[in-house]
């Protein structure tokens, strides 16, 4: 939802200036987490810094008092020779069309913006041998697909970032790479950083610092194999022309060369240079070849293959001697219900739950790190147990239980009963038994359109689950927590973890309601920070 706030009835030069520095910082903020999604088409992990450094150069446009056009046309060229990686060049030569789109204007309103945003892509399509769907691309061109009837500018920005997010959340269903690995596509996600800068520049929040977030969940690097790398030497290149080539278009052949000589081509050049990166057996064929095009201004050449040795040595972390006589693994996700199981002496913890499933490997690794002679692992959700079974079977230096929680709630209740003077068996029991002890609520959304015990349920309507069975179908959530609390009349004790998408206002409305509809039971509220559920909640 758009900010009450005095947004600019156009972009002019000094304007886009500002988007584009917002967006820089915002995306530098970012890069660490980008760097850990990255996964297409190799593990090259280093997504999320190729393009911070690409448009890290905005930081000139800064005091910008020119026309738009000349502006677009500055950074367009900033970037293009700060680009690095792949994802780094598809972005500037997005920018360079939307310069191209921006030619002659002062200023733009939507159309003009969404046209050059048009151009963008087109310009970024064309520098990919053979692009695919579920990558950086797809969510550029959803985004120039955007209708902008009716819209202001900020208004507009909305639109284009929640455009971006949900297309970014099926890059996995459009790349099976990216579902194997459990992550998102990383340039897409750097591209929604940076329109989330731009966002907040035209509301007036400018994205000023240029601090970095960090993320629990990252790419699972040991899904390629080392030797799968068949084009191993990932070379980039900036060419400076010679007078014989000084024009845009000049160096065709030089495209077909390059086509020709590995994957995972993208190549750009105007008037002046030629910047390119592929992955090849030979870097030395392609260096050559480029000299005939003028000198060498800038060259870069890494063995993916020694990268991908050494990412799968960061991500198998050693095994800790089983010294202590207990240790808790969690699966969870949200900082709110990690901080829940930290506060039971939960100490190692697995990111995922609903639609992130955790692989059996991940869990046999925060086993192995956990160092206790027997470890207690909670999985929270039932596509997880099984998973935790067969982990259970692998770790063979210490005794690993799976206590099959199937929700947060069950796990949290279980924690419990845990009492560290009494043998494992004892505590065994205790934990298990406290399961079906707790009633666990969900508030979630239908994905789409369906049927429900007999019920139309149209995609977007909130649905309220309770043990994991839709019992209520509502058009709010306010409405959907009123008819859930007819659930659980008889309940004493409720702890409610509202999720990411659950502002602290909305929170405090919702426990109000909760209060009124069950005066005599003693509730908590807290952020949960999960992902899709809007509230989870503990019913005893």
């Amino acid at each position: 939802m758009s900010e009450t706030t005095h947004a600019p009835a156009a972009v002019t030069g000094a304007v886009y200036a500002g988007m584009l520095l917002s967006a820089s910082n915002a995306l530098h903020r970012q890069k660490d987490l980008i760097n850990r999604l990255n996964v297409y088409p190799v593990p090259d992990g280093d997504t999320g810094s190729n393009m911070s450094m690409t448009v890290r150069p905005a930081s000139e446009l800064s005091g910008w008092d020119g026309p738009l056009s000349a502006c677009a046309e500055k950074a367009a060229s900033l970037f293009l020779r700060a680009a690095r990686g792949n994802s780094g060049v598809i972005l500037s030569l997005f920018f360079r069309g939307v310069a191209h789109g921006f030619r002659g204007l002062e200023q733009a309103g939507v159309p003009e913006l969404l046209a050059a945003f048009g151009h963008g892509v087109e310009e970024a399509y064309k520098a990919v041998q053979y692009p695919r769907e579920g990558t950086i691309l797809t969510v550029m061109r959803c985004c120039a697909e955007v209708d902008g009837t009716g819209c202001d500018l900020l208004t507009l920005f909305d639109k284009l970032c929640a455009t971006a997010e949900e297309t970014l959340e099926k890059t996995p269903e459009m790349l099976p790479v990216l579902k194997q690995a459990g992550v998102v596509d990383s340039g897409g996600r750097g591209f929604l950083e940076i329109l989330n800068g731009m966002r907040l520049a035209l509301c007036g929040r400018p994205v000023e610092s240029a601090e970095e977030t960090d993320l629990d969940a990252g790419a699972n690097f040991s899904a390629f194999a080392t030797e799968d790398i068949q084009n191993p030497y990932c070379t980039e290149c900036i060419v400076t022309k010679s007078d014989a080539f000084r024009a845009e278009g000049s160096a065709e052949a030089f495209r077909r060369f390059v086509l020709a000589a590995g994957d995972s081509v993208v190549f750009a050049e105007d008037a002046e240079i030629i910047k390119l990166h592929v992955h090849t057996k030979d870097p030395g064929r392609v260096l050559s070849e480029a000299l005939k095009y003028g000198s060498l201004y800038t060259v870069k050449v890494e063995n993916m293959r020694n990268q991908h040795t050494e990412l799968l040595r960061e991500q198998s972390p050693a095994s800790a001697p089983p010294e202590e006589p207990y240790g808790f693994v969690a699966v969870t996700m949200g900082d709110g219900m990690k901080a829940a199981f930290e506060d039971f002496g939960v100490a190692h913890f697995v990111h995922g739950g609903q639609t992130m499933n955790p692989s059996t490997e991940q869990l046999v690794e925060a086993v192995r790190a956990t160092p206790a002679k027997t470890v207690y692992l909670f999985p929270n959700n039932a596509n997880v147990c099984l998973v935790a079974e067969q982990a259970c079977e692998l770790v063979k230096d210490r005794s690993v239980v799976v206590i099959p929680s199937v929700s947060v709630p069950q796990g949290l209740s279980a924690l419990l009963q845990f009492d560290p003077e009494q043998p494992p068996e004892v505590n065994t029991k205790a934990m298990t038994d406290a399961l079906s002890t707790v009633k666990t609520l969900d508030v979630t959304f239908a994905a789409h359109d369906s049927t429900v015990n007999g019920e139309a349920v149209r995609e977007g309507q909130i649905l309220g689950l309770v043990d994991h069975k839709v019992r209520v179908v509502a058009d709010s959530r306010p409405d959907c927590l009123q008819k859930l609390a007819s659930e659980i009349q008889d309940a004493s004790f409720l702890t409610v973890f509202y999720g990411e998408e659950v502002s602290a206002e909305e929170a405090d409305e919702a426990l109000a309601l909760l209060h009124a509809e069950l005066p005599e039971a003693e509730i908590s509220m807290l952020p949960g920070g999960q992902p899709l559920y809007f509230y989870v909640i503990s019913a005893e």
